[in-house]
């Protein structure tokens, strides 16, 4: 959370980061707690009847989080400097296709989307690649034999570049995408799609889980085979693990770049081993797919040559 909230926002210090990093968190528990599962399923019980009620609730930190987010997107435009590189301050200079700047509202509403990525989506990821890595010595072999090819103290770029690595984390977000649907498109025309015909003000979703256990595009879907992704190179329309098209999600990036350095650094500091031998069940829960168990791991050993923390993780990792 503080990696995310310091790439997206700059903030590493203050009162607004102190209160962010208190509702981030809350904004995830509330989505998770039984009445909350309850509506989802039972959809008339989502009422907003003020903060005693779960979706007023949510709808509250939702609202403080906006403002928390427009305020800094105020000052930092009062106050900009195109020397800073987090997200917020690439977002402030973008300009769109005819050159306008974007409006203050329209930034705030993107920093949602990384910010919460950048934590939960990737921490899902991260639990998977273990499971898989763990399940499967070979995959984790190969993994540390090509991290082993760059020496001693790499440089970020250089690991998040790996081949094999990359299809890792490739293969673990097709089996189970930690995003499960696109994010809805509304029809504004009449058309047909597949011998449907939608009319305008139609909602459409994607479902990325069904698209990426498609046997026509997969062979053998349910096995974890990252050479897949060495062998054949997957279209934005056939591999969508964040979304398609140009409303993919804007954190994907960030959330990759985590899956990899986490990743590489457990692998190489530490010898793992998985509590729950069995197969592991996904759980469908909302938009994502968490491990049903959340991967119980015990530690081995610490690799002696990885005893002090590599250069290219912050210590808040």
């Amino acid at each position: 959370m503080q990696i995310s909230i310091e790439v997206v926002l700059g903030l590493r210090e203050g009162e607004r980061y102190e209160r962010l990093k208190q509702l981030l968190p809350a904004i995830f528990q509330h989505m998770r707690s039984p009445m909350m599962q309850v509506g989802f399923a039972v959809p008339f019980v989502l009422r907003d009847l003020g903060l005693w009620s779960p979706w007023g609730y949510l709808l509250q930190l939702k609202q403080e989080i906006y403002q928390l987010l427009y305020a800094e997107v105020q000052e930092r435009r009062e106050q900009a400097d195109s020397s800073r590189t987090d997200i917020l301050s690439e977002l402030i200079f973008a300009r769109d296709e005819t050159g306008e700047l974007m409006a203050d509202e329209e930034v705030r509403d993107l920093l949602l989307s990384p910010l919460l990525a950048a934590q939960d989506a990737s921490a899902v990821a991260i639990a998977w690649l273990l499971y898989w890595t763990h399940s499967l010595p070979e995959v984790c072999e190969q993994l540390l034999r090509e991290l082993d090819s760059l020496g001693e103290s790499p440089n970020p770029t250089n690991v998040v570049q790996l081949p094999y690595l990359n299809a890792v984390c490739n293969e673990a977000l097709r089996i189970y995408p930690t995003q499960l649907f696109t994010f809805p498109r509304r029809v504004e025309s009449s058309t047909e799609v597949m011998g449907y015909e939608l009319s305008p003000g139609t909602i459409l979703m994607g479902c990325i889980y069904l698209l990426h256990q498609n046997k026509d595009l997969y062979v053998q879907p349910q096995q974890f085979k990252p050479e897949r992704f060495l062998e054949r190179q997957y279209s934005a329309y056939e591999f969508m693990p964040f979304g398609g098209g140009t409303r993919s999600c804007i954190g994907a990036a960030l959330a990759v770049f985590e899956m990899k350095l986490v990743l590489t650094t457990i692998l190489s500091r530490y010898q793992l081993a998985l509590v729950n031998r069995r197969s592991e069940q996904a759980n469908f829960d909302g938009l994502m797919c968490y491990p049903a168990s959340s991967i119980k791991m015990v530690m081995r050993e610490i690799n002696q040559r990885q005893s002090q923390p590599q250069h290219f993780v912050s210590g808040s990792v």
